[in-house]
């Protein structure tokens, strides 16, 4: 949880405004975008894996009960800017209007294993953002999750996250690990230079997403529904999504 009298770690910049989202009119149905909590949910291979066990089991029992434990980043979720900000949110202080909303999903092709993602491979893309949009990030790794190629994602170049934030973004989801370096990548000294640029400017980050291709190319609307952690870092959602049209 998150000391507030904690001096390290400093220097969050606080939310961006958000102008009114236009008026849009759906366009299909409501898609999940989400890994399943289970066992086997992708997750960063230093955090341990998650349990699961019943603690009732019908018809031993007269009711089924259900207790879980895991690392709040892991499977499909989202940072809090306190997750590398001692004077950013916590989860439970993000405004709901910051996990919600419209935006585009941007199909990325031809990326390699490692690969660097930079800025003209986002100004390039369509359909074209708008000033707080939520961009999902379509790289097609997430076809690879439970793999060891999954861990061989692409990452955003620090100076491509400088660009969303002046793009007026308000939250990054994407289908791989993390935005930033893949772990085996990460020299000593490694300081997530991705993922500070983005949350110190109150860009809110989903990492493990899928399903979203089939909304490539188009304008969406989003639902990331975080569970109300309080004083958390983060938090497992269940992400969603629906084409749009003006």
């Amino acid at each position: 949880m998150c000391d507030p009298k904690e001096t390290r770690g400093q220097g969050w910049r606080g939310w961006q405004a958000l102008p009114q989202p236009a008026a849009s009119i759906p366009d299909g149905p409501w898609l999940d975008l989400s890994h399943p909590l289970n066992a086997a949910m992708p997750r960063v291979p230093v955090f341990p894996a998650p349990v699961f066990r019943r603690l009732k089991c019908m018809p031993a029992d007269p009711l089924n009960v259900t207790e879980f434990s895991m690392v709040v980043h892991i499977g499909t979720h989202i940072d809090a800017p306190c997750h590398f900000f001692m004077d950013g949110p916590a989860l439970d202080a993000i405004p709901l209007p910051r996990l919600h909303g419209p935006g585009v999903v941007w199909k990325l092709d031809g990326l390699r294993p490692d690969s660097l993602i930079g800025v003209p491979q986002l100004e390039a893309a369509r359909p074209l953002l708008r000033p707080g949009d939520i961009l999902a990030l379509d790289t097609g790794w997430s076809l690879l999750a439970g793999s060891d190629a999954y861990e061989d994602h692409p990452s955003l170049a620090p100076e491509a996250a400088e660009w969303l934030v002046a793009q007026g973004v308000k939250l990054l989801a994407c289908d791989i690990p993390t935005p930033d370096m893949p772990v085996h990548r990460r020299p000593l000294g490694f300081d997530w230079p991705v993922h500070k640029r983005l949350l110190r400017n109150g860009v809110l980050i989903c990492e493990h997403l899928r399903g979203h291709g089939a909304l490539a190319g188009r304008r969406a609307e989003f639902m990331f529904n975080a569970l109300n952690i309080e004083g958390s870092d983060g938090s497992p959602v269940r992400a969603v999504a629906r084409a749009i049209r003006d």
